[in-house]
């Protein structure tokens, strides 16, 4: 980060801005309205400024600025239009160790002003570095109609019964996972609507009821494709309401990102024939940390139920009788192929598309090789990267002709995408030539050959490739 942010108290404290003018009013105002005592350092003052000086709500000291108005200051703004001006204020908070914003220039700034979102007690910040404060601007008026008013009413209910929760629930996950519940519950629809009582009865409800013991629960979310963008709003929720994340090598590090700070996370990746966990231990740790009472997200690249073995890890939740939900993901093979330009079915060339593994739990490619090789098919291989040539010569073997378009797509939908195409007869040299490693899918089928023409995303490496007439 470029600027460490922060939330300063400012009430009743001494504060300066250098300058009379229309920008150093809205500074003003501002300060104001985190009830600072403000002084204003000007020789001449416009109009509603000086209203506030005859009213006695700011100081006015009639002058030019010098470095001893600094002195006792907890703040400092320069407002001018005059940067030699802005520059000695600036250079006098330095010295002084007093925090300055000059307006519009943050070279020579110790401190911006953020874009404000105010709800108080709610407040959000938002900062560009001072680089393009208009996007700041922007994105604050997004929230603010994202963000009703209600939600300060929330924030000021919630403190005051803040001491309560704490004498109530000793163990601060206890805390946690019960404010999360009221704040997303009945209590906050009543304050929302205004219904102060009814908020009141029910929160008084819960307290009394409440089990010291948190019941834990496990989430198996599917992350997508990589890119985060991507992400269902469900998914995005549990992520950040997590007590434990459980990660592998299909999960992009920007994701990870997402997850709530404090979080633990345990990686269990698996690779072909080198798995930093097994699969049973797990499935073991998922049901020991939930019968520690944590909620517990087992993160998967894709879709869970999509070769993700989603199906195997409930198994063993639904036998240990631990709670748990499954959350959908945007499965690779689409995510894939959307942004590599292939689509996997067309009227003109694929009626049918078929998901395959591309090497079953013994590692053998014992696949249904009359299924898959028929005309008019798209077959998407995942996991296949390793065993490409034994693939490629299975589904010629087959009956599969050699100059089928073929594509492999390694980190889709991330910045990292790359896209190379070639034919069943090439593609293992050009997986070698090119070191495309996993996580990456091969897509077999006429359709690849539109990929030159609709992809978007990123270019593609081509290889030759022959067309059937």
């Amino acid at each position: 980060m470029d600027y460490f942010p922060i939330f300063m108290k400012l009430r009743g404290e001494p504060c300066l801005v250098v300058g009379g003018g229309e920008v150093a009013l809205r500074k003003v105002r501002l300060l104001r309205s985190a009830e600072a005592a403000v002084t204003v350092v000007a020789p001449e003052l416009v109009a509603e400024l000086r209203a506030m000086a005859g009213a006695g709500e700011i100081r006015h000291v009639d002058g030019r600025f010098s470095g001893e108005q600094l002195a006792g200051m907890r703040l400092v703004v320069a407002a001018t239009d005059d940067r030699r001006v802005n520059l000695a204020v600036a250079e006098a908070g330095r010295v002084q160790g007093i925090p300055v914003n000059v307006v519009d220039d943050p070279d020579i700034s110790s401190y911006i002003t953020p874009a404000i979102v105010d709800r108080s007690p709610l407040v959000i910040a938002l900062s560009t570095g001072g680089g393009v404060p208009v996007l700041a601007r922007l994105l604050r008026a997004r929230l603010e109609s994202l963000i009703p008013a209600g939600f300060g009413r929330l924030a000021g209910f919630a403190a005051r019964f803040r001491d309560r929760v704490k004498a109530r629930f000793g163990d601060v996950e206890a805390r946690r996972i019960f404010w999360e519940s009221v704040l997303e519950g009945p209590v906050a629809d009543a304050v929302m609507l205004g219904n102060d009582e009814a908020a009141c009865a029910e929160m008084e409800k819960r307290l009394a009821s409440a089990d010291d013991k948190p019941t834990g629960a496990v989430y198996l979310v599917g992350a997508g494709p990589g890119n985060p963008d991507l992400l269902t709003f469900r998914a995005l929720r549990l992520m950040q309401q997590a007590d434990v994340v459980l990660y592998d090598k299909l999960v992009a590090p920007e994701l990870l990102e997402l997850v709530r700070r404090d979080a633990e996370r345990i990686y269990v990746g698996k690779a072909r024939a080198n798995h930093a966990l097994p699969q049973e231990d797990i499935n073991q740790l998922m049901v020991r940390l939930a019968q520690e009472g944590r909620r517990v997200v087992r993160l998967k690249g894709g879709d869970p139920f999509t070769f993700g073995r989603g199906g195997e890890e409930i198994e063993t939740l639904a036998a240990h009788g631990i709670p748990f939900e499954v959350v959908p993901g945007i499965t690779s093979a689409s995510g894939a192929a959307a942004y590599a330009g292939i689509p996997l079915t067309h009227r003109d060339y694929a009626q049918s598309v078929v998901f395959v593994t591309g090497h079953r739990k013994d590692d053998s490619i014992d696949l249904d090789w009359p299924a898959l090789t028929r005309p008019e098919q798209t077959v998407v291989v995942y996991m296949g990267v390793s065993t490409a040539r034994e693939l490629c010569d299975a589904f010629i073997a087959h009956g599969k002709p050699a100059e089928t378009p073929a594509a492999v797509v390694e980190w889709a939908t991330t910045a990292r995408q790359r896209t190379v195409t070639g034919t069943l007869a090439s593609l293992p040299e050009v997986i070698a030539r090119h070191g495309v490693q996993s996580p990456a899918l091969i897509i077999i089928g006429e359709v690849v050959k539109l990929a030159e023409t609709l992809s978007w995303y990123r270019r593609i490496e081509s290889e030759p490739v022959t067309i059937r007439n």
